[in-house]
């Protein structure tokens, strides 16, 4: 990746945007061009700075996060969004999921975590955590949704199974036997098939629609 990641950093602490910040400048990959008090801010910023990432806090005043973010992937679509919280609600995660933001980070995360999750968008992975997907499948196993036929190819079907599990796409790649290239051919086509934006919508659809099996 030779051109860095530009990204927006959207918090109403001084001190978070400054640890953010701070933690992000030792990695070459990234390079912050803006930094944004609330929602409002965060929309005006965009459409200034054009970045490629917002990270945006969910809790702000004047416009929180989530209403920032719905207008946000509205009229700039192209520039990925990822919320940032101190929380791990998983209504917080399918507000989030809902208004379009393609990632979901917890603050309290470890510095290296935050780098290899960023990185992988960077490189168009769109990960999910393995205790975000644990809890898309509790939260679809106690609703018991029913079970409606699979549009997708049995090949399509692995690939899904281990996306739901939270599996990068160098662990599916090797689980399955199949180059990288591969899996990001099959997961886009997934997307595309059902008309979804990344992984977390995919893994609450699917386990909506009852097509994976706890």
């Amino acid at each position: 990746m030779n051109t860095p990641i530009r990204i927006l950093v959207v918090d109403d602490h001084l001190h978070a945007r400054e640890g953010i910040s701070d933690l992000l400048e030792d990695y070459s990959e990234f390079q912050i061009v803006g930094e944004a008090r609330n929602g409002k801010e965060a929309i005006e910023m965009t459409g200034k700075l054009d970045p490629d990432l917002v990270l945006m806090d969910i809790s702000m005043p004047q416009m929180n996060g989530l209403e920032a973010t719905k207008f946000i992937k509205l009229h700039y679509p192209a520039v990925k969004v990822v919320m940032m919280t101190v929380s791990d609600e998983i209504t917080d995660l399918f507000e989030a999921v809902k208004r379009g933001a393609q990632g979901y980070l917890l603050k309290n995360l470890h510095s290296s975590e935050w780098y290899s999750y960023l990185r992988a968008f960077a490189l168009d992975e769109a990960p999910m955590s393995k205790e975000m997907a644990f809890r898309i499948l509790h939260e679809f196993t106690r609703t018991k949704q029913g079970k409606v036929v699979s549009p997708l190819s049995s090949r399509e079907q692995d690939v899904l199974q281990f996306v739901a599990r939270g599996d990068s796409n160098r662990e599916i790649s090797e689980k399955l036997y199949i180059s990288e290239h591969t899996v990001k051919t099959h997961l886009k086509n997934i997307l595309s098939k059902l008309h979804l934006e990344n992984r977390v919508q995919l893994t609450s659809y699917a386990y909506n629609k009852g097509w994976i099996q706890p």
